[in-house]
């Protein structure tokens, strides 16, 4: 396993809910990546994020890792959810507060 996939791999597994995206909580830096935090601030949930403008390996791994094109990435007890689009179809079905509290 590359170090960047146990990096991701780590992060992925050590954090019950974890953000992968441009920008930080405090300031996102892309408009999908914004709406991501808001659904998760909307949700009342604590979460990490991890920025990967600050980290081109870490862009470009997570994107492997998930085998999914686009950044905002985010993670539940390890498992990949979705992008923003999904997040907020999830949200607003209350698919992802269930899965936020589940277990």
């Amino acid at each position: 396993m590359s170090d960047t996939r146990a990096r991701i791999d780590q992060l992925v597994k050590t954090n019950p809910v974890v953000l992968f995206m441009k920008g930080n909580r405090f300031f996102p830096q892309c408009g999908f990546s914004a709406r991501a935090i808001g659904i998760l601030q909307q949700t009342g949930v604590k979460f990490e994020t991890v920025d990967v403008l600050s980290d081109p390996e870490i862009r470009q791994g997570i994107k492997d890792y998930a085998n999914w094109p686009t950044i905002p990435q985010l993670y539940i007890k390890g498992e990949f959810v979705g992008g923003s689009d999904i997040m907020a179809s999830m949200y607003e079905s209350g698919e992802l507060q269930k899965a936020l509290t589940a277990g």
